[in-house]
């Protein structure tokens, strides 16, 4: 219907004669007639839809751009609480393994004590079984000695013999005890 009217409004115009740049008063006039009803008529069917659209996708952005900032915000309480974790985490470690660190030096000067102990405990056994051989050596050289003495005096009682056969006889015990 406005296409169809501002065509006879053109025709109206080409019959005057005038050129383009001539101002015809009433192609001035139909033109802003046109213009006024094509307004009204965009205002009642377009107008409205495009600017609801508008304010839709206004809402929609300023929601999105929210959304972004609360996720941003809650991104950035993950990252703090798991840099926090990760300090705790570290901490732990450094405890547990100074922990272990103690442990082990409690334990090796408890092995090293308890090896000592024990060296000492067979140093002194050994001392005292050498020291009991050595008193049944003893024992056992001193009975000899009074075997042979006894033996010798017999000998020299028996033989009574005089000095010099008395010594050689003691001599040869002597000998016969260091072969021993």
């Amino acid at each position: 219907m406005i296409f169809g009217l501002y065509l006879s409004v053109l025709a109206l115009a080409s019959e005057g004669g005038g050129s383009l740049i001539d101002v015809n008063p009433g192609v001035v006039f139909w033109t802003f007639v046109t213009f006024i009803v094509l307004l009204l008529i965009l205002k009642k069917f377009a107008w409205k839809p495009i600017l609801t659209a508008l304010d839709q996708r206004e809402t929609a952005i300023k929601e999105s751009l929210e959304k972004a900032e609360i996720a941003k915000q809650e991104a950035q309480k993950v990252l703090d609480q798991n840099q926090v974790n990760l300090a705790k985490a570290e901490e732990e470690s450094k405890n547990i393994i100074n922990q272990s660190r103690v442990y082990a030096d409690k334990l090796k000067d408890q092995i090293v004590q308890e090896g000592k102990e024990q060296a000492k405990k067979i140093i002194d056994e050994a001392a005292a079984e050498i020291d009991r051989k050595k008193e049944a050596a003893f024992n056992e050289l001193k009975s000899q000695i009074a075997e042979i003495a006894v033996n010798a005096a017999e000998k020299i009682l028996r033989d009574n013999l005089d000095k010099e056969a008395q010594k050689k006889i003691v001599n040869k015990y002597i000998g016969e005890i260091t072969k021993n």
